[in-house]
C-alpha cells in the first residue's frame, strides 16, 4: 500500500494546517475539538495505555480535551485522526524536535485491531514525512512485550536499532522498549521495489491469461 492521494492543505490566514492523507481505506486528518469524545472512548483501554508512553489510565474526556489543546499550541508535534468511513478509529503522529531524529507513534482502538489499519496509516505517515516534509530519517519504538506493534514497524521498513528503558505513564514505571529507525534511502528502495514487484506481477498475470 502506498499513499494514494494527498488532499490540499487547509489554510487560515496563510498558516498551513495538518494536511489530509488518503489511503485505500482510511483518511488521516487533523484532530478537532469535536473528536474528544471518540478519543476518550477508544483510549480509555488499559491495553492501549500500557503500550504508549504518555496515555494515562483511566483516560477521561478531560484528558482528551487537554491533549487536543496541547496539539493546537505545540510547535513540535503533529497528530492525525485515523478515520474509517468518517469514524475515528485511532491516532498517529510525529514529533520533530531540533537536533533530534523525528519520531512517529500511533495507537488504534481495540475494535479495529487485526485488519491492517495500523500498518496502512503508518505507511501514509511515513510517506508524508519523507515526501512532503523532506525528512532524512525517522525513529519509532514499541514495548518489548508488544510484538504486534513491532511487526507493524517492521512491515513499514523500520529496522531494529536497540533497546532502552522508557517511562510508561499508565504503569508509573519504566519498561524496556525496542527502538527502530528508518532512513530515507531504505524507504525509497522499498517503495521502488514494491512498484517493480507490482508491475512484474501484472505482467505475469497477463501472460497467464494468454496461456490459458
Amino acid at each position: 500500500m502506498t499513499l494514494l492521494e494527498r488532499l490540499p492543505d487547509v489554510r487560515h490566514d496563510d498558516v498551513p494546517t495538518t494536511p489530509t492523507l488518503a489511503t485505500e481505506r482510511l483518511y488521516l486528518r487533523a484532530l478537532r475539538p469535536a473528536d474528544a469524545g471518540a478519543v476518550a472512548r477508544l483510549a480509555n483501554d488499559r491495553r492501549i495505555a500500557e503500550n504508549t508512553a504518555r496515555i494515562p489510565h483511566p483516560y477521561t474526556l478531560a484528558d482528551a480535551e487537554s491533549f487536543l489543546r496541547y496539539l493546537e499550541e505545540s510547535e513540535t508535534e503533529t497528530a492525525f485522526a485515523i478515520t474509517l468511513a468518517d469514524a475515528l478509529i485511532g491516532v498517529c503522529g510525529m514529533r520533530v524536535k531540533p537536533r533530534k531524529t523525528p519520531e512517529i507513534g500511533y495507537w488504534l482502538g481495540a475494535p479495529y485491531w487485526g485488519h491492517g489499519y495500523a500498518t496502512e496509516a503508518t505507511r501514509a505517515l511515513i510517506d508524508h514525512a519523507f515526501e512532503d516534509l523532506g525528512l532524512e530519517r525517522l525513529e519509532a519504538g514499541a514495548r518489548v512485550s508488544n510484538p504486534v506493534s513491532r511487526r507493524v514497524l517492521e512491515k513499514c521498513g523500520f529496522q531494529w536499532s536497540g533497546v532502552m528503558l522508557l517511562r510508561i505513564h499508565a504503569i508509573a514505571s519504566s519498561a524496556p522498549v525496542d527502538r527502530f529507525r528508518l532512513d530515507r534511502g531504505l524507504w525509497a528502495s522499498l517503495k521502488s521495489w514494491g512498484q517493480d514487484m507490482g508491475q512484474d506481477m501484472g505482467q505475469d498475470m497477463g501472460q497467464d491469461k494468454r496461456v490459458a
